[in-house]
């Protein structure tokens, strides 16, 4: 056994399906502290059962965990050590935990990450996605408009989107993404993950939703979406915004004002912008 830190607070990430992807630290640790917070008792009581654990639970869930909060920290004054875990994978991460540990961290007790499972990266590394940059969102909002607002900030990002969405709302997501990133867009369907039905589905964003409509086993689950990123814009290309706004403001102001104004508004280079208007010039187009 390894020596706990005294009055420490672990957080412990537990498998996401299969009950064996567990680190042996993790186990460890649940075996020997003195406490074990959990988001759901009964849940988590599958887990340690099957690692023959024992150890004294407490609830910790979104709706308690402020009051919870206050009595963890009672148990590290009181020199014990408490290990917080999620129903799977990672707490704090779309799961409980981030007020608990903002607390004892101001507090000055020791919290100590013991890493494992996580949905996302476990999808990531599954997918063939070879683009290094990836946004995790998690849960995308419950209500159609909200969700739509989200997405439409992200449409241009050229990083991997990487989101979570139950099962009940997985048809109406899927139909919002198609709404704001088109029907061309490269998406990353993983389902199940690390349980008997897991299902990892490549495809386009049109052709998914259509896969998903003909199996309704296929909707089944909880859900990984990873979508491909916006394409990168040439940056020797100008947006035909930039060109109109550059085209007005040189028709007041001198060249290099005008171009250094154009770049401020449209956040285009600035040397790119120079040489357009320099060509604009040239050819009498303003």
């Amino acid at each position: 056994m390894n020596m706990l830190t005294k009055s420490a607070l672990y957080i412990v990430a537990t498998p996401i399906g299969n009950l064996n992807d567990i680190s042996l630290r993790a186990l460890d640790v649940l075996a020997n502290v003195d406490v074990v917070a959990a988001e759901h008792v009964h849940t988590s009581g599958h887990l340690l059962a099957h690692h023959s654990i024992t150890t004294r639970r407490i609830t910790l869930h979104q709706h308690n965990e402020t009051v919870m909060a206050e009595k963890i920290a009672t148990l590290l004054a009181a020199g014990k050590t408490v290990a917080l875990i999620s129903d799977a994978g990672t707490p704090g991460v779309s799961d409980p935990g981030a007020k608990l540990v903002d607390l004892i961290r101001q507090q000055g007790y020791p919290v100590i990450p013991i890493p494992g499972a996580n949905a996302a990266l476990c999808a990531l590394s599954a997918s063939g996605i070879v683009n290094p940059q990836f946004l995790f969102y998690g849960f995308l909002p419950t209500k159609t408009g909200a969700r739509r607002n989200i997405l439409a900030t992200l449409k241009c990002y050229t990083c991997t989107l990487i989101f979570y969405e139950a099962p009940h709302r997985i048809l109406d997501c899927m139909a919002d993404l198609i709404l704001v990133f088109g029907a061309d867009r490269k998406i990353t369907i993983a389902r199940e993950l690390t349980k008997l039905f897991e299902t990892i589905h490549v495809s386009t964003l049109g052709d998914a939703l259509a896969w998903l409509k003909t199996d309704a086993n296929q909707q089944k689950g909880e859900f990984v979406l990873l979508l491909s990123g916006a394409a990168v814009q040439d940056k020797s290309m100008v947006s035909e915004q930039a060109q109109q706004i550059l085209k007005r403001l040189l028709a007041d102001l001198p060249l290099k004002q005008a171009v250094q104004l154009a770049a401020d508004i449209t956040g285009e280079n600035r040397k790119v912008l120079y040489k357009l208007a320099l060509s604009q010039q040239e050819s009498g187009v303003v």
